[in-house]
This record gives C-alpha cells, structure tokens and sequence, in this order.
C-alpha cells in the first residue's frame, strides 16, 4: 500500500465525508475556508452539476496550496427525471423530493476534484437508486425523526428510509453518502 506523500486536505464540512475519508486509515486535515459560492450555471447538464461544484469548492479554496499539500473537494447531487435535487432548504421541498423519487429510480452523482500546486485530476462517479413507493406517512416519519436537510435529494442512504426502502443499488454505496471512497482511493494511489 502507497502512503500518500502529501498532506492531506479535505474542503469539506461534511460529517459523511470526514467519517469516510478517515475509514481509509488516512491522515488529513479539515479546511472549509472558501469563497465560492454555489449556484448551478444556466444550460447546465444534469449529469455535470456536482463534478462543476466540486471543481468551484477546489477552485474557490481561500488560500494557494503549498507544494506539499493534496486538497480534496466533493460535491453530490441526486438527478431524476433529468433534475436536479440538491439539499431541499425547508421541510416542504423535503416533502416534494420524497415525492418525486418515490417508486422510481434516480442517480446518484458524486464529483471529486483533487489538486496540488501542480496537478489537478476530477473524477464523477454514479449509483443508480431504486426507491420503493413512498406513502405519507413513511414520508413525514423520516423528514420529522431524522431532518435531512443537509442531504442531497432530502434523505440518507444510512437512515432509515435507506433502510426500508431502497433495497436495490447499482453502483457504490458509499457514493449514495457522498464520498465515492474506491475513487478516491484510485486517486490517493494516483497521487502517491
């Protein structure tokens, strides 16, 4: 196993992403010092919206990295029926994404973005979520018990509504979190 020779940098306040990163036995620090400002660019695609945030947060970062430093930067959204779900800002957009993924599938689209001083790589990876029909009463449970508002798409995988119903993925678990962990392993090797 190759020990990344850089320090390491998350830019990210996300409770799921340190606790992800760390599971890799890896040291780093956490730095959310940013001056971007997240706002989706008109025209854009789905597809590319969270790998554009990330490379915003590793742009946007306060400060030039010093030669022996490795930020990382993340961002994920949920995109259904050609839509894209960030973190719902109310209980009532939680209600009406709950809604909208309820009884069909939706992807999950992480973007990562390492950078040093001299090298930048940005990887996305995506998970297919299939999501049982949802019916009011499930759906006020979870949103009242575990406020999902720092979520994209207004729930966790971990929780209890990933629980009892969202028995089938295809693609990462992890990346349904938030941190496609095998990518960013992949780069950690990479930047070795």
């Amino acid at each position: 196993m190759k020990k990344c020779s850089k320090r390491i940098i998350l830019g990210s306040g996300s409770p799921r992403r340190r606790e992800l990163l760390a599971g890799l036995d890896v040291e780093f620090t956490v730095d959310t010092g940013n001056t971007f400002e997240e706002s989706v660019p008109e025209g854009s695609v789905p597809e590319d919206v969270a790998l554009l945030m990330a490379l915003g947060k590793s742009h946007g970062f306060h400060r030039p990295l010093e030669a022996d430093e490795l930020l990382i930067t993340a961002d994920t959204v949920v995109v259904v029926d050609n839509r894209v779900l960030g973190k719902p800002h109310s209980r009532e957009e939680a209600v009406a994404m709950l809604h909208e993924l309820s009884g069909k599938p939706h992807k999950v689209i992480s973007g990562l973005v390492f950078r040093t001083a001299e090298k930048e790589r940005s990887v996305t990876d995506v998970t297919t979520v299939y999501v049982n029909p949802l019916d009011d009463d499930e759906i006020n449970y979870y949103i009242d018990t575990y406020k999902p508002f720092d979520k994209a798409g207004g729930y966790g995988i971990q929780e209890w509504l990933g629980y009892a119903s969202m028995g089938h993925i295809e693609g990462s678990f992890y990346n349904v979190m938030g941190f496609p962990v095998h990518r960013v392993w992949e780069l950690l090797q990479e930047f070795a």
